[in-house]
């Protein structure tokens, strides 16, 4: 990989330009907010800026950037191969643009957080034309900005310029309308004149109200008198307002003093005493008098109201009068008004940009930057691509990565049983025990385990693998205890998974404290006499079913195990019919009479039928499983086979663990043969 360099300038972009006179509003400066300088830092970045840059300098000569040049270097391209070599040569225009697009990838902007300053940063396969082109785009950025402050100059001035002439003859139509509007309605001060008709319409107002409840007081009189048909004493004296007169009040009063004087003189003097009379008189001329008082004032009232009337119409007039010298005024003063404030925004628009044209005017010439470099780049002495350490370190994390991944996809697909937590979770049946891995990984691979282990128990020439046996020889003890298991099956799936080994050992283990019988009941693939060192072609369980007087010298003992042994004799035609018949069921019976534990080793369940029949007849299965070879599958579909035919399973027994891998991986088997005192160097029994 061919090293490039980067040099980094630093670049200072003010919030605000320095300015002579108050322009902002002409040029449009922002203040210092974070559009503005994320507005800066795109323009930085933009193409059209590396465009400048290339022209200016002449790129285009550059190898490293003109993919079109004559010595530049030609990498590996898909699409060129597809597309095949060019018929014309390319033009000035795309060997530009493809220099401009390289440039460009190279450019790299940064902004220091919380500050004005921005690093720029340009990559090159020399140091020093990477120094030279990181100070020439900020110099660039600089000079465009000052084109750009020019160029609005420019603009400002020429916009004023042409605003200003239609302003002013905008200002003086609007002064014309102003003055023609108060000649044709004679229009002085519509302020004194608002204000009179303001306080006439008030005075009216408050007159208005006064006569209309004058009017309303004398209105319930005014009708009651003219509903009678004639003014009496008793009509009149009905209406509290003429009874309540002073004068009818005065007169009632000397009315009623007569009529005490009557009364007085009627208890002195007769009807006919000239006192009386002269008493009767005068009570009868203060009657006469309090009625025409009555009638008289009665006709004051309908004077009154009338006169109350017609003074509140005439007011109502006069409002009306009001009002419309009112509404006349304010339709003036409103257009007025209207013209007054177009004529004052005319003048103030034209005196802002009077005044904006002479700051353009004085500022026109004045080129202040705003932005500068303040860290000009410095030659880079070292390369800052490839990073070899970076690379490396990447390489190797991803070379980790993938191996576990395809480790744990190599174990996610493997569908073995490879150690007792995933008895329980893949095939949920009782776990016996675990036979550890003896002799190595090599016979696995050979798909058999060293036949020396079929005597290990005995001789124990293998203390783990015989503390396991023993182990399971208690699981069975146990799971026997309610119902008992005399006669065991030892089955498995498919053949070299350790069923005769185990049989072998566990017979050996019931044999330490029980009469123990060793059966070998696989009629087609027979290997407990050879694997034992027993007199082959001896007779066994073919001729103790066939002859049952032969009993005797079918069964062989094993004096250094302490177990007999029937083997499996002379292999019939056709094992299955042999072991269905009558006579192995007498067998067995006789057999079971005679000893304490019965071991049969069987055939895999999928190999043959024999030992799912043979499971029918017995009391309990032992089912061996090989760890990390037999598919779950396969040890699923024997176990249902047998459930399916009424079998008890007594459990599973996990066969050649690697205890060392399980140890190292999931701790599992941490200390598991220190806990009983087995060893590698210890070959005493605690």
């Amino acid at each position: 990989m061919t090293p490039v360099y980067t040099a980094t300038s630093t670049l200072l972009i003010e919030s605000k330009e320095a300015k002579v006179v108050s322009i902002e509003e002409v040029y449009g400066l922002p203040g210092a907010n974070s559009e503005y300088f994320q507005t800066q830092f795109e323009i930085l970045r933009s193409r059209d800026l590396a465009r400048e840059v290339v022209r200016a300098y002449s790129l285009t000569d550059e190898p490293e950037f003109n993919p079109f040049h004559e010595n530049a270097e030609r990498g590996f391209s898909l699409r060129d191969l597809l597309k095949g070599e060019p018929t014309e040569p390319p033009s000035d225009e795309r060997i530009f643009e493809a220099t401009v697009y390289r440039f460009w990838k190279t450019v790299t902007v940064t902004p220091i957080r919380n500050t004005q300053l921005v690093d720029v940063s340009v990559e090159s396969e020399s140091p020093l034309l990477a120094r030279e082109l990181a100070d020439a785009v900020c110099k660039e950025y600089i000079r465009s900005k000052l084109r750009e402050k020019i160029g609005v100059t420019k603009e400002a001035s020429s916009f004023l310029q042409e605003r200003l002439g239609s302003l002013k003859t905008q200002l003086a139509e609007s002064e014309r309308k102003l003055q023609a509007y108060r000649d044709e309605h004679g229009l002085v001060d519509l302020a004194g004149v608002d204000t009179l008709v303001t306080q006439e319409i008030d005075q009216i107002t408050r007159q208005l109200v006064q006569a209309r409840t004058r009017r309303l007081e004398l209105e319930s009189t005014y009708r009651r008198l003219q509903a009678m048909d004639e003014y009496s004493m008793q009509s009149l004296a009905a209406l509290p307002a003429i009874v309540s007169h002073p004068v009818v009040v005065s007169l009632r009063n000397k009315e009623t003093e007569a009529e005490l004087r009557i009364s007085e003189l009627s208890k002195r003097y007769g009807e006919m005493h000239p006192k009386m009379i002269a008493a009767r008189s005068e009570l009868a001329s203060v009657e006469d008098s309090l009625l025409v008082q009555m009638k008289r004032i009665a006709e004051s009232f309908e004077n009154d109201f009338e006169t109350a009337l017609d003074k509140e119409k005439s007011l109502v007039q006069a409002m009306d009068v009001a009002k419309s010298q009112a509404e006349s005024i304010n339709e003036n003063q409103f257009e007025l008004t209207s013209l007054i404030r177009e004529v004052e925004a005319n003048r103030q628009l034209y005196d802002l940009f009077f005044t904006r044209i002479n700051e353009t005017a004085a500022t026109g010439d004045l080129e202040l930057p705003s932005a500068r470099i303040v860290d000009p780049a410095v030659a880079p002495g070292s390369p800052s691509k490839p990073n070899k350490k970076f690379v490396l370190a990447v390489v190797v994390f991803f070379s980790l990565m993938l191996g576990v991944t395809l480790v744990l996809l190599i174990d996610l697909l493997d569908a073995t049983i490879k150690n007792p937590d995933e008895v329980d979770r893949k095939l949920a049946t009782y776990l016996l025990g675990v036979l550890p891995l003896m002799g190595g990984r090599r016979n696995r691979r050979k798909g058999a385990e060293p036949e020396m282990l079929v005597r290990a128990f005995a001789e124990n020439t293998e203390h783990g693998f015989t503390e396991s046996v023993r182990t399971i020889r208690t699981s069975l003890t146990l799971a026997s205890m309610q119902v008992p298991a005399k006669v065991m099956l030892v089955t498995s799936s498919v053949p070299f998974e350790g069923k005769t080994t185990l049989s072998c050992n566990l017979s050996e283990a019931f044999g330490q404290v029980e009469k123990t019988l060793l059966i070998d009941a696989d009629m087609r693939r027979p290997s407990v006499a050879k694997k034992l060192g027993l007199t082959p072609h001896a007779p066994g369980l073919s001729n103790a079913v066939v002859a049952p007087e032969s009993l005797e010298e079918c069964i062989q003992p094993v004096d250094d195990l302490g177990i007999d042994v029937m083997s499996s004799g002379p292999i019939p035609p056709n094992p299955l019919e042999l072991l269905g018949s009558e006579s192995f069921r007498s067998l067995l019976a006789t057999l079971s009479s005679r000893y304490d534990r019965i071991i049969i080793d069987s055939a895999p369940v999928h190999a043959v039928s024999d030992a799912v029949y043979l499971s029918t007849l017995v009391d309990g299965v032992v089912y061996v499983v090989k760890a990390d070879a037999t598919k779950d599958s396969l040890v699923k579909k024997g176990l249902e086979r047998m459930k399916q035919n009424q079998a008890r399973i007594l459990g599973v027994v996990l066969n050649q663990v690697d205890v060392e891998r399980e140890r190292k991986y999931t701790g599992s088997y941490a200390g598991y043969y220190d806990t009983y005192g087995y060893t590698h160097t210890n070959n005493k029994l605690n």
